[in-house]
């Protein structure tokens, strides 16, 4: 058994016990946060921006290697009919293309981890004033997020996702 489900266990217990005879009967909810995610207009308009980021990246990733692959090629050709004064020249070129095409992934990475945070940010920043009005609304002692609380069984009647997709796609 995982240790954050050993202890949702035992906050779930810790606080059975703790409260009051009257208040003892939990209400309980989980939330599937990534469904909301991919399945709620602003998760999917998010997801959205994330993919023509990703896809512009790649598309200025594969131009950068179809540059060096034609340098590359065209040294080959043209190896012994070179001098040798141009032979280096062009290799130090294909050395720094090489060098720019690394710089260029590692920044495009870095660029779409943050865009990743960012975007996923947003949203958990819109998505946690729905979840805690519907707590409110229905009485719920606990709310957790179904696949990062340590859960290991919900059953469904407890589940809330579909109607936190709901309401914040008419909460934008």
């Amino acid at each position: 058994m995982h240790r954050s489900s050993l202890f949702v266990g035992f906050v779930v217990i810790a606080l059975a016990v703790a409260l009051p005879a009257t208040a003892q009967q939990l209400k309980i909810a989980v939330i599937d946060v990534q469904r909301v995610v991919t399945e709620s207009d602003p998760g999917k308009q998010a997801l959205q921006k994330l993919k023509e980021l990703q896809d512009g990246k790649i598309d200025e990733g594969r131009a950068l290697q179809q540059e060096l692959a034609s340098m590359q090629e065209q040294v080959s050709k043209q190896r012994f009919t070179l001098s040798e004064e141009r032979l280096t020249e062009m290799n130090k070129q294909m050395e720094d293309m090489q060098i720019g095409l690394q710089r260029f992934q590692d920044d495009a990475e870095r660029e779409l981890d943050e865009a990743r945070r960012r975007e996923l940010g947003g949203l958990e920043g819109r998505i946690i004033p729905v979840i805690n009005d519907i707590g409110v609304e229905r009485g719920f002692t606990l709310i957790f997020n179904k696949f990062q609380s340590g859960l290991v069984y919900a059953d469904d009647t407890v589940d809330i996702t579909d109607d936190v997709i709901l309401r914040f796609n008419t909460t934008q």
